[in-house]
């Protein structure tokens, strides 16, 4: 490994050092180099490069916005012995406490920074002399991204959609529920399905989305500190209702409520908020199901029949 990760990044030397860790899906090392100490994240499947590649796409996107914290993104490799790996700049992190706060601000500045972007680009057009040049980034008015990206290791549908309400029904809910079809004909979940996506559009009525880049996978286990402030890590991103986001932060914990509180003094919550966050979590909790199995099946249902009452 010592010999690959000095051939492909360039270094004179490369060790490993005592840091190491892995979640459900990925294991990972930290290694010391000439140019600093690097972390690894290896997969042994084999479609683990679309889901590196998706996670590399991510963190070079929230990179640019100067929003908050992530680690760089360095190279995606093939893995020796089979599989990939994501090799970024290693962070010296701990729990999230003392920044809940900060992350709050910052996430929705990452959340605000498109709109942000669009609201200077139409001023600068309606200034004289301005709005000629070409623009450092583009407004984004739809909602998708450029790659697939992999909530876990299943890949998320992410072609561009003009219509939010369109995209999170047939890009997002649908995809996971083909797969509960597939894996174990759920009848129960089809047919609540079949209902609830009629009554969507209703929970959306008067609410203006404007495209905002997401982390994607925003629970408690991906957000940590550093001795500069909050950091996120492992995205899944794409450009979304902001709303989105904190669908899975509420499911599991980790978010105090000096975090909440920030959030929403940058974004309000809008009218039907509660609702559609139901509505965001059984993505979610139908993720969990096609990773880990039936023991998410209920909370699935449930959100589903409560949402079609």
């Amino acid at each position: 490994m010592e010999e690959l990760l000095r051939r492909e990044l360039g270094c004179g030397s490369v060790k490993a050092t005592g840091h190491s860790g892995g979640g459900c899906i990925n294991q990972g090392q930290s290694y010391d180099t000439d140019r600093g100490r690097v972390f690894v994240k290896m997969n042994s499947k084999a479609e683990a490069r679309r889901m590196f590649e998706g996670e590399m796409a991510s963190l070079t996107a929230i990179l640019k916005t100067d929003t908050v914290k992530v680690p760089k993104p360095i190279q995606v490799l093939d893995a020796p012995g089979g599989g990939s790996m994501l090799v970024m700049e290693h962070l010296d992190m701990r729990s999230l406490s003392s920044h809940a706060a900060k992350l709050g601000g910052q996430l929705a500045d990452l959340h605000l920074e498109n709109k942000k972007l669009g609201e200077r680009l139409l001023k600068e057009a309606g200034t004289v002399g301005k709005g000629g040049g070409q623009a450092e980034r583009l407004f984004v008015d739809q909602f998708g991204f450029d790659v697939v990206t992999c909530c876990g290791y299943l890949p998320q549908v992410n072609d561009w959609q003009k219509d939010w309400v369109v995209f999170y029904a047939q890009q997002r809910i649908q995809p996971q529920l083909d797969m509960v079809e597939k894996d174990s004909g759920d009848r129960e979940a089809l047919e609540l399905w079949s209902v609830l996506q009629l009554k969507i559009p209703d929970m959306f009525r008067d609410l203006e989305i404007v495209p905002a880049l997401l982390h994607g996978d925003l629970w408690g286990g991906n957000v940590a500190e550093d001795s500069s402030g909050p950091v996120i890590f492992d995205p899944a991103s794409f450009y979304g209702h902001s709303e989105y986001e904190l669908a899975i932060a509420g499911m599991f914990g980790g978010f105090g409520s000096s975090f909440y509180s920030a959030y929403h003094s940058k974004i309000p919550k809008a009218p039907g908020f509660e609702k559609r966050l139901k509505l965001y979590q059984l993505f979610h909790y139908l993720n969990h199901w096609n990773h880990f199995g039936s023991g998410y099946r209920g909370s699935s249902l449930n959100i589903m029949r409560n949402l079609t009452k």
